[in-house]
C-alpha cells in the first residue's frame, strides 16, 4: 500500500483529473480496486443493511394517517430530535427516512466531539451531546453507542493561537470542562509520535472523544420508539401540503410520500444536504450548499493506540484515532461543490481529488512525521452541507408556520446533534428553545439573502475555508458583500469609511485616514480560476485588526468619540429596521408586545423592550406613535385606527419582524406590519452642537419648549420632508456604546423576567462620587417610565474611586452569575460608566416594584 508521501507524488502525476471530468459518484460497494473497501465506522453494519430491493418493498412499517410531528431525515439530527421529542412526551411523532438510517451524510462522518468552542452556548450543547451518547442512551437501552473517550489535543504553533486556547480553557472552567494548557515537552510526553519543535503549546481536553454514527443513531431510534414514537425507513417524502387559514397565514397541513400521506401540523426538516429540496416542497428557503468533504484512513501505526484526537488549526488538519490507525482530514481553501444533488444518493462516496486533499497530507506529515512512511488504507469522500456563517439552521421558518429547520450542520451534526436536538424539540413543544439560540435561528438571515445563490455560495465557501482560522473579535467577511447599501454609501466611501457587514447591510464602522477602502467582489481565495486580489486596501485594514488587543483603528475611533463629545457627529443608521405597525388593533398589539406604555399621544417616542409570551426580552427598540391619515406620505403609510413607527437594530431586524408577525398571527390582532427598511434612510446627529447644526437646516423650532424630549415631528430639511426625533441631550457615541452593551446584556437570556431591573446609570461630576454608597437618584424612572418620577436604587456596588484620566474597570455579576467587565469613558473630567447589576428599585411615587 502506498505511503502518504508517495500519495502526494502520485497526485501530481497519475491521479490528476482533467477539469472537464466531473467528480464521479462511487457507491460503497463499487467495483474492484484498492479503495473499494471503505474503513469507515461500522462499515460492516452499514453494508449489510444496504439492500437494493428495500425501496421496492415499500416502507418498513405502515404509515399512520396522522402525526403530531413528522421529522424528515434519519441522520444524527433527525434521530436526536425524535428522541428528545419523545422525552418531552410527544408520543405521536414520526420519523421518515427515504432509505435507511444514516444513509445520507451521517454514516461516513468522522464522529469527533470537541467540548470546547468559542461560544458558551455551544459548550452547553456539546456537553449535552456527550452526556446523551456516553451515559443516557446506555442507561436507557443497555446498548453501547460506540463512544470512545480518548481525549482531544489542540495544537498552537503561534502565540495568538495559544491565547485563543487559553480563552477556551477559561470558558471551559466555567462549565466544568476539564482542560490543560501543555508545554511542548508535556505534549511530547503525552503524544510521543508528534513533532513539537514548532509548538508554542497545546490545549489538552481529556474527556473529548469519538462517536460511532451508526451505533449512536440506532440506539437513539430504539430509545425513542420505546417511548411511543415511530421510525419508518424506505419512505421518501414527495411533497408538503400547505393550507391557508382564515387570516391568510400559511400553515403545514400534511406530508405526502410515495406510499400515502400523513396529516400533521408540524414538519421538521432534518434532511441534511437534501434540506433545500425538502424546503422547496413547502416554499421555504433553506440557505445551504453541498460540498465534498473527505478524510483518508492510514494503515496500522505502531504506538498510536490510545492517543488523543488532534486538531491542528494552523495546518487546517485533524487526526482522528481509529483503532491502531489514524483518519486524516481537514478544511481546504478550494473545496469541491456538489452542483447537482442527487435524490438517489445513499451510502455513497465520491472519488477523492488528491489535488485538493494534498494540503492536508502535508500538514499531517509535518505534525506526525511517521505518517510519511505509513500507507493509505482507504479514502472517504462524501457530501456535507454548509451554510453562509458555518452555523446550523434551526427554528421555525418565517415563510410557513409549523415548518421547522434542523439542518446545515457543517459536518458537525454528530457533535452538536444532542444539544441541538434537545433545543429543537423544546422549540417545537414550547414555542421557543431553552437556551439563547439566536446564532442558529434561521431568522438571523434577512429574507432577501436566503435565496440569493451568489451570496449563499460565496459566504459558505469563505466560512468553510476559514473554519480553522483564529476567531478575532474585529473580523469581517470578504464574501457576499455589497448586498444592501444605504443611500449615503458612496458619499461615505469617498470619505474613507471602512464598512462592516450586518444583516447584509454595508454599515459604517469607522473612517480610515488612508482614504477610500472599497469592498471588492469576492475572489474565492484565488481558487476556481479566480485571480486573488492584489494591493487590496480593505483586506489590509482587516488583516491589521486580527488581534485580541486594541486594533490599530482604536485611536481613530477615539478621535471620533472625542469629536462627538466636544462638538457633533453624524451617524448613518440606515441599516436599522424601519417598520410600521398600523390598523384597528395596533394599540392592543403594542400593549402586548412592548414593556413600556406606548399608548401616548401622536408625536411621542418611547424607548422600550419587546417581550415574548413568557415575559422575557426579545429586543430593544424605539416606538413612535403616529397620527392616522387617509393619505400616505413619503414617511408614513395611510391607515385608520392606531399606528406606530418602529426603529429596531439592523442586525436583528429579521428576527424582530418574524417575532412581531408571529404574535399578530397567534393573537389574531387586526393590524398590519409594513417593512420600509429599504425605502427610508436614518441619520443620527449627536453631540453638544447637534441642536445648533440641525437648526440651520430644518424649518422647525428645536428649542426645549417647542421640541421636548421623547417627541418626534415631520419637518423639512433643505426642502425635503424628514422626521426628527428628540433624544436625550449629549447622547454621544460613548454613551451609546455603553447602552448597547447593556442592551446586549439584557437580551442575553430571554428567560429573564421583564420586571428584573438591569440598570444603566451614567454618573456625572454633578451627581457626586461614583464610589458613593448612598442610594442613587436620577430623573426619569426605570420602574414606571414616567419622566417626572425618580428611581432609587438601593445599592450601587463595585464602583472604585477614580482620578481624571485614569479610567478604571468595574466587575459586576450578571444574572447568570458570570463576571462582566465594563470600562469607564476615558474623556478627561467625565465619570461616564455603565453599571450592570440586578438590584432592587423603587419608584419615589409608586413605591417598590
Amino acid at each position: 500500500m502506498a505511503s502518504l508521501s508517495r500519495a502526494l507524488r502520485v497526485a501530481a502525476t497519475c491521479l490528476r483529473r482533467s477539469p472537464a471530468q466531473g467528480p464521479g459518484l462511487r457507491p460503497l460497494a463499487s467495483g474492484a480496486g484498492p479503495t473499494t473497501e471503505k474503513s469507515v465506522p461500522c462499515q460492516r453494519t452499514l453494508k449489510e443493511s444496504q439492500d437494493p430491493s428495500a425501496a421496492a418493498r415499500g416502507p418498513s412499517r405502515p404509515l399512520p394517517s396522522t402525526a403530531s410531528v413528522v421529522v424528515i431525515g434519519g441522520g444524527s439530527l433527525g434521530c436526536q430530535t425524535l428522541y428528545h421529542l419523545a422525552k418531552l412526551g410527544v408520543s405521536g411523532a414520526v420519523l421518515l427516512e427515504r432509505q435507511r438510517l444514516t444513509s445520507g451524510t451521517t454514516w461516513h462522518t468522522a464522529g469527533l466531539l470537541w467540548q470546547l468552542r468559542p461560544s458558551d452556548v455551544e459548550v452547553e450543547l456539546l456537553a449535552h451531546t456527550r452526556r446523551v451518547v456516553s451515559r443516557d442512551l446506555e442507561e436507557e437501552t443497555g446498548l453501547h453507542t460506540g463512544w470512545i473517550q480518548n481525549g482531544g489535543l489542540f495544537i498552537a504553533s503561534n502565540r495568538q493561537r495559544l491565547d485563543e486556547y487559553k480563552r477556551l480553557m477559561s470558558l471551559g472552567k466555567a462549565y466544568g470542562v476539564e482542560s490543560h494548557v501543555l508545554s511542548p515537552a508535556e505534549t511530547k510526553a503525552l503524544y510521543p509520535l508528534m513533532n513539537v519543535d514548532d509548538l508554542f503549546g497545546t490545549l489538552y481536553v481529556p474527556h473529548d472523544g469519538t462517536m460511532d454514527p451508526a451505533g449512536t443513531c440506532s440506539t437513539l431510534a430504539r430509545a425513542a420508539t420505546a417511548r411511543g414514537v415511530q421510525v419508518i425507513e424506505n419512505c421518501p417524502v414527495t411533497g408538503i401540503r400547505v393550507r391557508t387559514d382564515d387570516f391568510g397565514v400559511r400553515r403545514v397541513a400534511a406530508v405526502e410520500t410515495e406510499h400515502g400521506s400523513i396529516q400533521t401540523p408540524c414538519v421538521v426538516n432534518c434532511a441534511g444536504v437534501w434540506a433545500g429540496a425538502v424546503g422547496q416542497m413547502a416554499g421555504v428557503k433553506v440557505p445551504l450548499v453541498a460540498m465534498h468533504h473527505a478524510y483518508v484512513i492510514t494503515e496500522r501505526i505502531e504506538g498510536i493506540q490510545n492517543m488523543p484526537n488532534v486538531r491542528d488549526h494552523d495546518a487546517s488538519v485533524y487526526l482522528r484515532l481509529q483503532g491502531d490507525a489514524l483518519s486524516v482530514g481537514g478544511y481546504e481553501a478550494n473545496p469541491i461543490f456538489w452542483e447537482e444533488v442527487s435524490d438517489k444518493f445513499a451510502f455513497g462516496l465520491f472519488d477523492l481529488d488528491w489535488d485538493v486533499f494534498a494540503q492536508h497530507i502535508e500538514g499531517a506529515i509535518r505534525r506526525v512525521p511517521v505518517l510519511e512512511r505509513t500507507g493509505v488504507k482507504s479514502t472517504v469522500c462524501g457530501p456535507e452541507s454548509f451554510t453562509p456563517d458555518h452555523k446550523p439552521l434551526m427554528g421555525e421558518a418565517p415563510e410557513l408556520r409549523g415548518f421547522y429547520l434542523g439542518c446545515g450542520f457543517n459536518s458537525a451534526g454528530m457533535m452538536l446533534g444532542g444539544g441541538c436536538g434537545q433545543e429543537l424539540a423544546h422549540w417545537i413543544v414550547h414555542g421557543r428553545p431553552e437556551k439563547d439560540m439566536h446564532g442558529y435561528d434561521i431568522r438571523r438571515f434577512h429574507h432577501s439573502l436566503t435565496d440569493h445563490s451568489r451570496w449563499i455560495r460565496e459566504r459558505s465557501h469563505e466560512s468553510y475555508a476559514k473554519n480553522y482560522s483564529v476567531v478575532f473579535p474585529h473580523d469581517e467577511p470578504l464574501a457576499g458583500r455589497n448586498m444592501r447599501r444605504g443611500p449615503l454609501h458612496e458619499e461615505l466611501l469617498e470619505r474613507g469609511c471602512v464598512f462592516q457587514e450586518r444583516h447584509g447591510w454595508e454599515r459604517p464602522g469607522w473612517f480610515s485616514p488612508q482614504g477610500a477602502a472599497p469592498v471588492l467582489p469576492y475572489d474565492y481565495c484565488g481558487a476556481y480560476g479566480n485571480r486573488a486580489h492584489e494591493d487590496y486596501a480593505y483586506g489590509r485594514l482587516l488583516a491589521a485588526e486580527h488581534t485580541f488587543d486594541f486594533p490599530p483603528h482604536h485611536d481613530v475611533i477615539k478621535k471620533e468619540c472625542l469629536a462627538c463629545r466636544g462638538a457633533a457627529a453624524v451617524f448613518d443608521m440606515s441599516y436599522f429596521g424601519k417598520f410600521y405597525l398600523v390598523g384597528p388593533d395596533a394599540r392592543k398589539a403594542a400593549d402586548w408586545l412592548f414593556s413600556a406604555d406606548v399608548s401616548r399621544p401622536p408625536g411621542t417616542t418611547v424607548y422600550t423592550c419587546m417581550l415574548n409570551h413568557r415575559g422575557g426580552t426579545e429586543s430593544d427598540l424605539t416606538v413612535s406613535r403616529l397620527a392616522p391619515g387617509p393619505q400616505a406620505s413619503p414617511l408614513a403609510p395611510a391607515f385608520e385606527g392606531d399606528g406606530y413607527y418602529l426603529a429596531v437594530g439592523g442586525a436583528v431586524a429579521q428576527h424582530n419582524w418574524s417575532h412581531i408577525t408571529t404574535v399578530l398571527q397567534d393573537r389574531e390582532f387586526r393590524c398590519q406590519l409594513i417593512d420600509s427598511s429599504e425605502d427610508l434612510g436614518l441619520i443620527s446627529v449627536q453631540g453638544p452642537a447637534s441642536r445648533a447644526i440641525l437648526q440651520e437646516v430644518l424649518d422647525a423650532d428645536l428649542s426645549n419648549e417647542a421640541f421636548p424630549f421623547s417627541t418626534h415631528k415631520l419637518v423639512r430639511a433643505a426642502g425635503h420632508l424628514a422626521e426628527v426625533r428628540s433624544r436625550r441631550g449629549n447622547n454621544s457615541r460613548c454613551q451609546r456604546g455603553l447602552a448597547r452593551r447593556q442592551a446586549r446584556f439584557r437580551a442575553r437570556d430571554s428567560r429573564v423576567p421583564s420586571r428584573s431591573i438591569l440598570a444603566a446609570a451614567w454618573m456625572w461630576p454633578s451627581q457626586g462620587s461614583a464610589a458613593s454608597a448612598q442610594p442613587a437618584l436620577w430623573n426619569g424612572c426605570v420602574c414606571c417610565g414616567h419622566p417626572g418620577h425618580r428611581t432609587v436604587l438601593s445599592t450601587i456596588r463595585g464602583l472604585p474611586p477614580r482620578d481624571a484620566g485614569s479610567p478604571p474597570e468595574v466587575t459586576a455579576r450578571n444574572h447568570r452569575g458570570r463576571a462582566a467587565r465594563e470600562r469607564f469613558c476615558d474623556y478627561p473630567g467625565h465619570r461616564c460608566a455603565v453599571l450592570l447589576v440586578a438590584t432592587t428599585a423603587r419608584c419615589t411615587e409608586r413605591g417598590p416594584t
